[in-house]
């Protein structure tokens, strides 16, 4: 470790060798290289943390590049965590970067995260927070958190010297339609930025056992008021007692067999003629959309929904699987005797996989 990198914080009082020596030793895992991912990944490297896994499966589009600002129009396709790499060896070529450039799953995330000292989740969903959460209980692992909505964020830290966990402040997972998401509603570029430079700073606290971590704590910071506001929350003592991984992680959206795997949809679309719907957004739809799919956006689902052939099986899609659910929920109400089918993760997973083709 060249010490003289990072001078200015070892000279701190409350630092010193000893902190900047732990985080040299130190291994973290950033489950997501999006808004969040991207601020956290950039200072941890900076910082000296001596390795640093990135899980991410997503490619960079267009509209990531106004929060995710270790991208460019260059990399337009490109995946997040090869293009991140490559830009933190550039910032930090001391640092041991791992790529696992997968969805993170039940299948898969006790053998990745069992590796590392400290989890961060820079995901955008609930379902990977629950996963996160139990799989760091079991393996127990200190779980740092963060959260956006529009000009708003959260952050707190779990499971960490037998606290709280995630599932201590939101037992039970909302249902798909008490659900919003950046897609619909939107985020200000800046706020991801925010809101992940708190999550390293949590994360080089819990790491160099310094300060007072937001253990059993939410953080709540407001953008356009600048005011931060803290909410306690206490331990659940049978939280701590989760020795498996649940089956499914994923919202409560029906029975089985009105799902299908995002790239078994493609699948299917290059063997026959079937009727998707896509109801994200006619923007969202113009950047990346799938060949021989229709454009119905969400919110104009009462014009369209006359339109749709309910003799045959109408597969809805979005971008993570939340609004085609939704949408799904108002079309069993007007025709109760259609099939429906969820695509399973969206658009985020079909163009994924689309883009090794």
């Amino acid at each position: 470790m060249n010490q003289e990198r990072y001078t200015r914080q070892i000279i701190l009082g409350d630092f010193g060798p000893e902190a900047q020596q732990r985080l040299y030793e130190a291994k973290v895992l950033v489950v997501g290289a999006g808004g969040l991912g991207v601020p956290v990944l950039t200072y941890l490297n900076a910082m000296g943390v001596g390795t640093l896994g990135i899980v991410d499966a997503d490619v960079i589009s267009l509209t990531n590049l106004h929060r995710q600002v270790l991208y460019d129009e260059n990399h337009i396709g490109e995946p997040k965590v090869n293009v991140a790499i490559s830009k933190l060896k550039a910032q930090n070529p001391n640092s041991d970067l791992i790529a696992h450039q997968v969805y993170l799953t039940k299948d898969n995330a006790i053998s990745i995260l069992k590796n590392y000292d400290v989890i961060i989740d820079a995901t955008d969903n609930f379902p990977s927070r629950y996963l996160i959460n139990d799989a760091c209980v079991i393996l127990n692992k200190p779980f740092v958190y963060g959260a956006l909505h529009g000009f708003e964020g959260q952050v707190s830290v779990f499971n960490h010297n037998g606290g709280p966990t995630y599932r201590c402040l939101f037992p039970t997972m909302p249902s798909a339609n008490e659900v919003p998401n950046c897609n619909e509603h939107g985020v200000l570029g800046i706020i991801p930025g925010i809101i992940g430079n708190l999550q390293a700073l949590e994360t080089i606290k819990v790491l160099s056992d310094i300060g007072k971590v937001l253990s059993g704590k939410l953080l709540l910071y407001n953008g356009l008021d600048q005011t931060f506001q803290k909410i306690g929350f206490p331990l659940v003592p049978s939280n701590l007692k989760i020795s498996k991984l649940q089956s499914v992680y994923d919202f409560e959206c029906g029975s089985e067999q009105d799902f299908i795997e995002a790239n078994d949809l493609e699948t299917l679309l290059k063997k026959k003629q079937v009727q998707v719907i896509d109801v994200r957004t006619s923007q969202e739809f113009d950047t990346f959309h799938l060949e021989n799919t229709l454009n119905r956006p969400l919110d104009e689902i009462s014009d369209w929904k006359e339109q749709l052939d309910y003799e045959n099986s109408i597969y809805l899609l979005c971008q993570s699987g939340v609004r085609s659910h939704k949408a799904i929920e108002v079309l069993k109400a007007h025709n109760p005797n259609a099939t429906y089918v969820n695509v399973k993760g969206g658009i985020n997973k079909l163009r994924t996989h689309a883009v090794k083709y």
